[in-house]
C-alpha cells in the first residue's frame, strides 16, 4: 500500500523506472536459440568458441537445456528416444506362447480385421492362428511390417486344410499348438498353421491380419476384450486409439479373429540382461550426479543456458522448445528467432548479410529450407503415431530456420494448448498450419551434412569438424568453397 501511495503522489517515480527498465533491456534484431542435451558439453563449448563465439555486434545467443535427466539407463528403455523403462519381468523362456487370451468371439460382418504390436525383446512367431473354420468358412491370416505391403509369411485357413486344434491350457509348458482361451462356460478354440519363422527385432512393428474370402463375415475379438500374453513384457499392442493408422492398403478394421503363437529368442541373454539392471543404475545414477554438477558450474561461467522444466529426451523437443519460446518472449525485447542443433555450423555473416538483403520483416513471417509433402513415417527414430495423415504441411529441415517475434508469441502463448508430435521440425510445421505464415524459401539452409559457399546452416558435426569449419573460416573468410 505505501508503494501505491508512493506511485500515486509521485508519478514521475514510476516514468523513471519504467524508462530505466526500458533501457536495461535492449533491443536485439536477431536471437539465436540452440536445442542441446544435457550431456552435449563439448558442441556447446565448441560453439562458444567458434561461430557463437563473442563478437561485436553478436545476436544473443542462448542454448536449450531440460532441467531433468531420465532416470532410466539408456540400456534399459523402451527406445533411445524416450523415457519408458523396458519394463521386462519374468520373461517366458523357452516355451511357445499363445498371443491372446478371451471370450468367445462376437459374430461380425467384416471381411478384414488386423491388430498392430510391438516387439521390445526379439520374438519368433512360429504359428498364425485363426477361429477353427466350420463348414463353408475361408480366411486367411498374414504377418506384415508396419507400413509395408508384401506380407513376411501367412497362412490359409479353410474347411478341407483347417489347421491344428489341440485342447491344451495356455498355462501348461511346453506344446506345439494352443486353445488360446478356456474357462467354466466355453471353450475359444483356435487353430493354427506352422509358417516361416524369422526373428522379429527389438523395435519391430508388425501387423496380423486376417482376411475372410467368402459371404461370412469374420468371428472378431475387440483388442479390449483380450488379454495379452506378453511374454513377461517382450511384446505390447499398438491401438488405433494410440494413433496408429493402417496400411495404406487395408480397408479393414481393428479387430482380432484368431492369435499367433511365438517364443521369445535368445533368453539367457535377456535374463543376464535383467540380472545387471540394478548395478547399472547405480553406475548410471552417479553418471547423472556429475552430470548435473558439470552442467550447473558451466551455466555459473558463461550465463549461456536457458533450462526449461522437462525430462531431457529426443520425444521431449517439441515441447522443449515451446517452453523455450515462452521464456524468451517474456524475457527478451527482439524481432526475429533464429533455432538452430547444437550440432550444426551457423555462418552467422551469411545469415546476418541474407537478413538484411531479403529485408525480411515481420509479421507471420518464416525463412527455412521447407520439405514439402513429406511422407509420415511409422517406424524408426522418426516413428509417428499421432499425426493421422500420410503427409506433413510443409516444414523447414532441422539445420535452422528463422521466425518473426509474432510467430513466437503466438507459439508461446498457445504452448499448453498445441499438441506435440514425434519431432520439433514436424510439429513447427503442423503447428505453423494453423496460421499460414509467409514462408520464404531458401536452400542455403542446408538439409545434409555438406558444405557449400553460400550456406546459411549445415548439420550434424561432431565438435572437431565443427572447429575445423571455424579455422577455415578464420583464415580463408569462408568455411568451404566458393560460392
Amino acid at each position: 500500500m505505501r508503494r501505491l501511495l508512493l506511485l500515486l503522489v509521485c508519478p514521475g517515480v514510476l516514468g523513471l523506472f519504467l524508462q530505466l527498465w526500458l533501457f536495461s533491456t535492449p533491443h536485439h534484431r536477431l536471437v539465436i536459440g540452440i536445442l542441446s542435451a544435457r550431456q552435449h558439453r563439448p558442441l556447446r563449448d565448441t560453439i562458444r568458441s567458434t561461430w557463437g563465439s563473442q563478437r561485436p555486434h553478436q545476436p544473443l545467443l542462448r542454448f536449450i537445456v531440460g532441467s531433468e535427466p531420465c532416470p532410466v539407463p539408456p540400456e534399459d528403455r523402451e527406445d533411445p528416444y524416450s523415457c519408458h523403462l523396458l519394463n521386462i519381468t519374468s520373461p517366458k523362456l523357452h516355451h511357445e506362447i499363445p498371443a491372446f487370451i478371451g471370450p468367445l468371439p462376437s459374430s461380425s460382418t467384416h471381411s478384414q480385421l488386423s491388430v498392430t504390436f510391438r516387439v521390445l525383446h526379439p520374438i519368433i512367431i512360429t504359428r498364425l492362428g485363426a477361429w477353427c473354420p466350420g463348414s463353408n468358412r475361408n480366411f486367411s491370416v498374414r504377418l506384415f511390417q508396419a507400413e509395408h505391403e508384401e506380407p513376411l509369411c501367412g497362412a490359409r485357413f479353410t474347411p478341407l486344410s483347417p489347421g491344428t486344434l489341440s485342447q491344451v491350457s495356455p498355462n501348461s509348458p511346453r506344446t506345439t499348438s494352443w486353445v488360446t482361451s478356456t474357462n467354466q462356460e466355453s471353450t475359444t478354440e483356435i487353430c493354427y498353421k506352422p509358417v516361416e519363422q524369422f526373428i522379429l527385432p527389438e523395435g519391430f512393428h508388425g501387423t496380423i491380419r486376417w482376411d475372410s474370402h467368402d459371404p461370412e463375415g469374420l468371428p472378431m475379438w475387440g483388442v479390449h476384450q483380450v488379454t495379452l500374453n506378453n511374454g513377461g513384457g517382450v511384446l505390447r499392442l499398438i491401438t488405433a486409439e494410440e494413433g496408429l493408422l493402417p496400411y495404406d492398403f487395408s480397408q479393414g478394421v481393428e479387430g482380432i479373429a484368431g492369435g499367433f503363437v511365438y517364443s521369445v529368442h535368445d533368453g539367457e541373454a535377456l535374463l543376464r540382461h535383467l540380472q545387471t539392471r540394478p548395478q547399472r543404475l547405480e553406475e548410471y545414477q552417479a553418471t547423472l550426479t556429475a552430470e548435473e554438477s558439470d552442467l550447473r558450474e558451466e551455466s555459473d561461467t558463461h550465463g549461456d543456458i536457458i533450462f526449461v522444466n522437462l525430462v531431457d529426451t529426443y520425444r521431449n523437443v517439441p515441447r522443449k522448445l515451446l517452453l523455450f519460446y515462452r521464456w524468451l518472449v517474456g524475457s527478451v525485447d527482439f524481432d526475429f528467432l533464429l533455432k538452430t542443433d547444437d550440432d550444426c555450423f551457423v555462418d552467422l555473416d551469411n545469415v546476418l548479410r541474407a537478413l538484411e538483403a531479403r529485408k525480411l520483416k515481420g509479421p507471420n513471417a518464416w525463412w527455412g529450407n521447407f520439405r514439402l509433402n513429406w511422407g509420415v513415417d511409422r517406424t524408426g527414430k522418426w516413428q509417428e503415431l499421432e499425426y493421422l495423415s500420410p503427409a506433413y504441411p510443409p516444414f523447414t529441415c532441422g539445420s535452422g530456420y528463422v521466425i518473426s517475434q509474432d510467430i513466437v508469441r503466438w507459439l508461446a502463448d498457445n504452448a499448453d494448448r498445441l499438441k506435440t508430435y514425434q519431432g520439433e521440425d514436424v510439429s513447427m510445421g503442423i503447428w505453423m498450419s494453423a496460421i499460414g505464415p509467409r514462408r520464404y524459401q531458401d536452400e542455403n539452409w542446408l538439409c545434409e551434412k555438406t558444405c557449400e559457399g553460400g550456406m546459411l546452416s549445415s548439420p550434424q558435426y561432431s565438435p572437431q569438424e565443427l572447429s575445423e569449419l571455424w579455422q577455415k573460416k578464420e583464415r580463408c573468410g569462408k568455411a568451404c568453397g566458393v560460392s
